[in-house]
């Protein structure tokens, strides 16, 4: 059952790299990738049900949850990088690279990310692989679901209130350590792996044989807080925001101090 989901995925995913691949090299902008990541997995998402056998509400959860996640990500970076030159990642590259870019970006941008997408969409593939009729777990579901929703809220949340941060000028320069950026210096990286943790649950509530699946939310966390996240933000605002050392001092990276909340 998994492996008709995997190929499905891997024909969904490799047809939205090539595309996109495509358009980068007309406008000359790799870092295009950057808003179409959440609409991946909900490609994937919609592909699998309307291909496979399906249709548990479990399936119709996620379903919806997945697409609320992956638009609102895609809307949020597309409106944040709308008016802006190609990011500097991908500027680099194609320095390095010269004029071979334009063909070394399929491999280097566009079909490695594709490959981390399927490997992160794991738990997402599972589950809507799964035949209507398979056993699962409601009560892991709704747990999912619920994990879920913290998750959104610290993401979605952390978004909103940093974007109104940066659009008063009076704040240029400053140091955001308020709301849900009081509990956790980066809540919106926390929320998206959060959100992750929920899906996989939602995997894990068709039984124990489903555990490894959690690859998909580990790796996620993994490339969230150590590769292109939490701790590549931390190296330039430790030098560029005023205050930024005592803000680590009493706010963790990543985990939230939820007791904060508690005490107030």
């Amino acid at each position: 059952m998994y492996l008709n989901g995997l190929s499905v995925s891997i024909a969904l995913v490799a047809s939205l790299m090539f595309a996109l691949w495509i358009s980068s090299i007309a406008i000359k902008d790799a870092s295009i990738i950057d808003r179409f990541w959440g609409v991946g997995f909900v490609l994937i998402s919609f592909g699998l049900t309307m291909i496979l056998e399906g249709g548990q509400w479990n399936q119709t959860l996620l379903l919806a949850i997945v697409s609320i996640w992956g638009i609102r990500l895609s809307i949020f970076i597309h409106n944040r990088n709308k008016g802006h030159p190609e990011d500097y990642r991908y500027v680099e590259m194609r320095k390095k690279a010269g004029p071979s870019f334009w063909w070394r970006s399929l491999i280097r941008v566009f079909m490695l990310q594709g490959v981390i997408m399927l490997i992160v969409a794991t738990p997402l593939i599972y589950c809507f692989s799964m035949p209507s009729g398979a056993e699962f777990s409601a009560t892991l579901t709704i747990i999912g679901s619920i994990v879920w929703s913290v998750g959104f809220v610290f993401e979605a949340g952390g978004d909103w209130q940093l974007s109104r941060f940066k659009s008063d000028p009076r704040n240029k320069g400053q140091l955001l350590n308020s709301g849900l950026w009081s509990l956790s210096r980066h809540p919106n990286y926390f929320g998206d792996a959060c959100q992750w943790w929920g899906f996989g649950l939602f995997a894990l509530a068709y039984g124990f044989e489903a555990s490894w699946t959690l690859l998909g939310p580990a790796v996620m966390t993994f490339f969230i807080r150590k590769i292109s996240g939490v701790d590549l933000l931390e190296k330039g605002l430790k030098s560029s925001k005023p205050g930024y050392e005592d803000y680590i001092r009493t706010v963790p990276a990543f985990i939230p101090n939820f007791t904060k909340i508690w005490r107030k």
